[in-house]
């Protein structure tokens, strides 16, 4: 009788724990979007105060669209984040693949090299990437961007997928190599439909640190024409006086890409990261 009961209570306990954390996570983006309808004044007054027909106020918006440039700080962050994102699932699950379905002379080494690629920051090599990058005659450049994320997101997708992968029958690989299927459409064709999951959870995992990073950008791309919208945002905010009405309304904008992508791939994020929970 006890555990019928203790069953309901266990599941509530988490329910809550979990309803509470959603709360605190959404907060900051709640509090972005309410007060970027408010005036200026009504922002200081009362930041937790939802807009009203006295406080409402649409110049930050304005100012943000109209008076800057910030569609194009949005296009180039929308083009680096997907092009990024394309070239991590794409070569992440390519070399997951390789790793973990070919036995070959340093496929451990190279496995574990991939892992020390997830705990050591690559901001710690910022300097030499900067020569490389300058070397390379990119700097300035949106490609460099691109370089750098894929490169920065490449350990964790080869990590994830591998555990995929790994775990794909291998009566489905030998079947279709039976049938006289080549590697490349058994990779195309077999695997990549079966770790939808995992590449969802990967893209999500790798696409909000892209769309948020400021070092990068700041370093290697602050042109006019290479900004991104987190470096773009910046001018908004200066030593004495800071625009608070573009900021957040600049802000309000950049989260919604986020929220589309992430309701793309939601689903399937939810089914990988549930993967193997139940029989």
């Amino acid at each position: 009788m006890k555990k019928n009961i203790c069953k309901p209570l266990s599941a509530f306990g988490v329910h809550c724990m979990l309803g509470g954390y959603t709360l605190l996570a959404l907060f900051p983006i709640v509090l972005i979007l309410m007060n970027a309808f408010k005036t200026k004044a009504a922002i200081f007054d009362n930041p937790l105060a939802f807009p009203t027909a006295e406080t409402f106020f649409l110049g930050g918006f304005e100012k943000v669209i109209a008076k800057s440039h910030f569609m194009l700080y949005f296009g180039n962050s929308l083009t680096v984040t997907l092009a990024s994102l394309a070239l991590i699932l794409l070569f992440g699950a390519m070399a997951a693949w390789a790793l973990s379905e070919y036995k070959f002379r340093g496929n451990r080494i190279l496995a574990i090299y991939m892992m020390i690629g997830i705990m050591v920051p690559i901001r710690l090599g910022t300097v030499s990437i900067l020569e490389l990058i300058v070397q390379l005659n990119l700097i300035n450049t949106l490609t460099a961007l691109v370089l750098v994320y894929t490169a920065q997101g490449l350990p964790l997708a080869v990590m994830i997928l591998s555990e995929f992968i790994a775990q794909i029958p291998k009566e489905l690989k030998e079947a279709a190599r039976c049938d006289g299927v080549g590697e490349f459409k058994i990779f195309f064709q077999v695997i990549l439909p079966l770790i939808r999951p995992a590449v969802a959870t990967v893209a999500v995992f790798t696409m909000i640190p892209v769309w948020n990073d400021l070092w990068f950008p700041l370093i290697l791309a602050p042109g006019e024409e290479t900004q991104t919208v987190t470096l773009g945002v910046q001018q908004f905010i200066g030593q004495y006086v800071t625009d608070w009405n573009s900021v957040l309304a600049a802000l309000s904008l950049a989260v919604i890409p986020v929220l589309i992508l992430y309701s793309i791939f939601s689903r399937q994020l939810i089914r990988g990261l549930t993967s193997g929970a139940v029989k």
